[in-house]
């Protein structure tokens, strides 16, 4: 079984529809370290809507903070300081799927961002979605997840098709593309599995 950690490029990429997608298509787990505001939408109810599994396990946030900003910003609202000791991996025996907040260098305390939260053993994807800067952002990513030593089990391109940034990020990257996300109208149960069965062959030897 495999810890896979989803990270992305940025905000508001993509990631938990790509953790929807991943936890429908392995029936796995899911985890959310750190849920920072909109505790009553939050990432997890949201994965909760959209899979049609009755394997998955949801485990609790290790800090549910109130306000929607930044970690480190919302925990000191909250008097509470994130300490990485108390980050502690769930124990299952199932695939896990853990869906990281915003980029790799978010803040959680004053020396600690969601980078260090990611563990030897986990097999992180990163979301990266198009828009002007982000092939810098993504190659970015990718350089400083290889630094730290950290296995990259590929790319989730979320969005229309765009070639030529594309071909760039894999020639200078050459990771795999595990998936894409095109522009829906909308994602409900019927959509999450469809990506699921789309995505499952580029997952077998994960």
């Amino acid at each position: 079984m495999s810890n896979f950690f989803v990270t992305g490029i940025g905000t508001e990429v993509g990631k938990t529809i790509v953790s929807a997608i991943l936890v429908e298509m392995l029936k796995a787990d899911y985890w959310k370290p750190i849920q920072a505001g909109d505790l009553d939408h939050s990432d997890t109810l949201k994965i909760k809507g959209l899979v049609s599994n009755k394997n998955t396990k949801f485990h609790e946030n290790s800090y549910a903070l109130r306000t929607p900003m930044s970690p480190h910003a919302a925990a000191a609202i909250d008097n509470v300081n994130i300490d990485l000791d108390q980050i502690i991996t769930p124990k299952t025996d199932n695939h896990l799927v853990i869906e990281g907040a915003g980029g790799l260098l978010v803040p959680l305390n004053d020396s600690n961002t969601i980078v260090d939260i990611i563990q030897n053993d986990y097999k992180v994807i990163l979301v990266s979605r198009h828009y002007l800067g982000s092939i810098n952002h993504t190659l970015l990513s990718v350089a400083y997840l290889r630094q730290r030593g950290l296995k990259i089990a590929g790319l989730v391109f979320n969005g229309d098709e765009n070639k030529s940034t594309e071909e760039i990020i894999l020639k200078q990257t050459q990771l795999n593309v595990l998936g894409r996300v095109a522009e829906e109208p909308f994602f409900d149960q019927d959509t999450i599995t469809k990506y699921a069965q789309i995505w499952s062959s580029n997952f077998e030897n994960l």
